[in-house]
This record gives structure tokens, sequence and C-alpha cells, in this order.
């Protein structure tokens, strides 16, 4: 892999306008692992200028071609599997094998929206007159600006971009600064599936409030789609309302895991574990951000628990059997850090963890200890908050009606999850949480099959299932008079 890289606007490699270039760093060692431009607002109009251009075309194409760009793109994605996953260990910290997982996921978008785009169909009306035709078409809606995050630096492109590619839109991505190299390797691979410049453009920077200003700004933008947090996702909702810009987002979280008293304990501890630490080590908006046992079994199920989350391997993202990677920066670890001690000063206890790991090799990176608090209140802030790290807070309940109420307390409704081995206690439960996802008795709760978002503010659109593309496409009614 290159140390140094370039943006990929309008199908060329080219420096950012200023001159400007930033670092890439590694945060489980802190050394930097590559240059990438530090784009700006120049990059950015230069890049929607191109998509604009590159546009008609893409969108004039049947979606069979179109498909057959995604189909290529997907393979060579498959290919180059291993080399997209050592980019995003390095830039990410997560271990290679989670890795591995996720560009094995993220590249299954491409299949699922390929085939998606031959489906977009439209509709002949029966007309109230006998001398008129009516038809409803869907046509891409324009120039999509994609802004995503660094938790998930080959999912989160790909299940923007997919389906809006697929829908015959062009866009301009904005990777997250930490993490840009992923998907700077995915604009070479569009590039070298045949995908045509302009359709799709990489710019990246550090400065993302004016890179997404100038997003806002150019009026060929015709929709934001972003995943990020809930107060950067209402400023740009805020500046899109000026011009009407079509926008879908999926935002923060707070998602409850619920254990019921006729649960599978074994099963819901693997999958409260799976759920809340083997995904980027709790940095992810689906991760279980708090824990709801029955109190009639917590005295079997938190030891279960707890001595899983001691058993989870802290290291290096391509040490052997790494499972934990570092924490991306030291925000988020001062801010994890910050939750745990402030709820142990407020009464909770630490089961296990609860510390910042510094022994040997993890004492150049960024790493926490996998934790597990109890004692915990509802009124503290690491019961709250979106922690976005390794941490379980558990809490008990009594009554179905009490852990739902407590689970839906919240002005988030992204994911939930819980366990039980009643139907009728499955469907009642997952009618009554108020999320966008729920997972009964699975800790993933979503594939490219199903719609991904959230309600309240969780978020706004789906991505995956195929409501995905629809997201990308305006609606056009056709009166003919004969």
């Amino acid at each position: 892999m290159e140390n140094a890289w370039r943006l990929f606007i309008g199908g060329a490699w080219v420096e950012a306008a200023s001159g400007g270039w930033m670092a890439v760093a590694n945060p489980a060692t802190g050394e930097p692992v590559a240059e990438v431009p530090d784009g700006g607002p120049d990059d950015v109009r230069r890049a929607v200028e191109a998509a604009a251009e590159a546009f008609p075309h893409w969108a004039a194409l049947p979606a069979l071609e179109r498909a057959r760009v995604l189909l290529r793109l997907r393979d060579l994605m498959t290919e180059h599997r291993d080399d997209l996953a050592r980019l995003i260990t390095q830039e990410n910290g997560k271990p290679f094998e989670e890795a591995r997982r996720e560009v094995a996921f993220a590249t299954a978008y491409f299949g699922w929206f390929a085939e998606e785009a031959r489906r977009v169909y439209g509709e002949i009306v029966p007309p109230p007159v006998p001398h008129k035709r009516l038809w409803v078409l869907r046509q891409p809606i324009g120039v999509v600006a994609a802004i995503t995050p660094w938790n998930f630096p080959a999912t989160m492109v790909t299940r923007k971009i997919a389906p809006a590619l697929a829908a015959g839109c062009a866009v301009v991505l904005k990777p997250a600064g930490a993490t840009p190299l992923t998907a700077l390797m995915i604009g070479r691979l569009f590039a070298e599936a045949g995908g045509p410049p302009g359709v799709f453009n990489v710019v990246v920077g550090r400065r993302s409030a004016e890179l997404g200003q100038a997003f806002l700004d150019h009026p060929a933008v015709r929709k934001i789609a972003f995943t990020g947090s809930t107060e950067v996702g209402k400023r740009l909702m805020a500046g899109a309302a000026r011009s009407l810009k079509r926008v879908s987002f999926e935002l923060g979280g707070n998602a409850p895991f619920i254990v019921f008293d006729d649960a599978d304990l074994k099963a819901a501890a693997e999958g409260a574990v799976a759920i809340k630490f083997l995904r980027v080590a709790g940095q992810s908006c689906i991760c279980a951000n708090r824990v709801y046992v029955q109190e009639t079994i917590a005295d079997r199920f938190l030891p279960a628990f707890t001595e899983r989350v001691r058993a989870l391997r802290v290291a290096p993202g391509f040490e052997p059997d790494a499972q934990i990677g570092p924490l991306i920066n030291d925000e988020i670890l001062g801010k994890v850090a910050g939750l745990v001690e402030e709820a142990v000063a407020q009464g909770a206890r630490v089961a296990a963890g609860g510390k910042r790991l510094t022994d040997g090799a993890l004492g150049r990176g960024l790493f926490y200890a996998p934790t597990v608090l109890t004692g915990v209140r509802e009124e503290m802030a690491v019961a709250r908050d979106e922690i976005f790290g390794p941490v379980a807070p558990v809490m008990t309940f009594s009554t179905d009606d009490e852990v739902i109420a407590r689970s839906n307390n919240t002005t988030f409704g992204l994911s939930a999850y819980f366990y039980t081995r009643d139907i009728r206690r499955a469907i009642r439960v997952a009618e009554a949480l108020e999320y966008g996802m729920v997972g009964v008795n699975d800790p993933t709760g979503y594939t490219h099959e199903i719609p991904f978002g959230g309600m309240k503010e969780s978020g706004l659109g789906r991505e995956g299932g195929h409501q995905g593309i629809e997201e990308y496409m305006e609606i056009k009614s056709v009166s003919l008079s004969l």
C-alpha cells in the first residue's frame, strides 16, 4: 500500500487546492500510517462540479449497465479483501479478522444494490377519464454528498454509495479524516471496475465543518447522506433546509439489551459480549449501551457475562487472536474514562475492567479495558449518554412493562436487543420498543436485505433493503392527454 495518497476527483488523482497535507495515524501505536491531502471547500466544489457533469450520462445508462460496474467493483473488493482489511486495521485499529469481516459485509452491498437497480419499477395508473394516460416514474435524484464516520471505514461508505450509484446518482464522498485510506482505495477500485470519471469522487480533509458547509452551499448537491452524531446531523439538516436538499441520516444510539427470565442465559451472555464489545471496541451506534437483566436471574447472568468480558483479549489489531482494539482518539478515551469514573463516584461498582491499559505494547496506544459496571442507576450519565466504548452498565428490572418503558425513555431510537424463549413475549416486546431495528435472540439485528435506520433523534430514512435505493430516487408523475 502507498504511504502517500491523493484526492479522487473527476476520475483523476489530484492534490488539495491548498497544497496542504495531513497525517493518518494508527491508534494502536500512535505512529503515522500515511499522508493524505488536506482538502478544503475548493476541492469539494471541484468534485461536485465533476459529479454534476458526469451525472446525466450515468443516469441515462440502463440499470443493467450500472449494475455491471457495481458487480465488477464487488469482485475487485473481494480480490483485495486483505488489502482493504489491513488499511482498516492500520487507520482504525480494529482487529484484522474483524476488519476482514467488515470488508466482506461492506462488499456485499454492491451485489445487493446491483440487483435492486433492475427493480426500480414505475407504475401505469388507471386514468379518471378515457382520453388520458397516467404514469409514475422513479428517477435518480442527482448529485449526492455522502459523509461517513471512522468506525466502519468500508461499511459506512458502501452502504451509502452502493444504492446511490445503483439508482443513477453521482456521488461525492467525504470520509472521516481519521480513516480516509479505505475510502480512497474504494475509489481506486471503482475506476478499475470501469466506473466513469466523475461519477464517484472522494474528498478528504480535517476541516469537516467547512467541507460540510461547502456541500450545503452548492446548488448542484441535491441530497446529503450522513452517518455521525445527532448534534452534527441537526446542523446539517438546518443547513439543508435553506435549499430544501433531501437528507438521510443515521445518527446516535442508546441501545438497550434486555435479558428476560426465560432467556437462554448462555446465548444471552455471548450475544451481549458480541454486540457490546466485539464491534470496534464498542465504538458503534448500534452497540448495546445499557444492559437490563430481570432481577430473578441476575445472580446467574451477571457472573457468566462478567467472566466472558474478562476473558476478552485486548491487543493491537495485527496480533493473533486480538478481539478488542484501541479507541480511535484521546477525546473518545477521555470520554469513556470520565463516564466510568463519574458512575463509580455516584455508587456504581466495577465488576470488570474500569481502567486504561498501559502494560507493554498497549501503552503505546489508546486501549481501555472491557468494563462491566453494576449498581448503575438510570439517572447516571453512563446510562443516558452514548458511551462509544467498551463499557457495559448493567441494571435490573422487574416486569416487562417496566423495562419497555425504561428502554423507550430516551431521545434515541436506533437499535434494541432482547432475549426470550416466549414467542408471545417476543412479538409483544418487539412491537412495543421504539427503535428502528430490533434483534430478538440476535445480537446483529440487520442484514443487507432489510432496512437499517432509526426513529426519533437517531435518524431519518433507511439504508439497505429495497428501501435503500428509494432514498436516492425522485418520483415523477406524467399525465398524457390523447
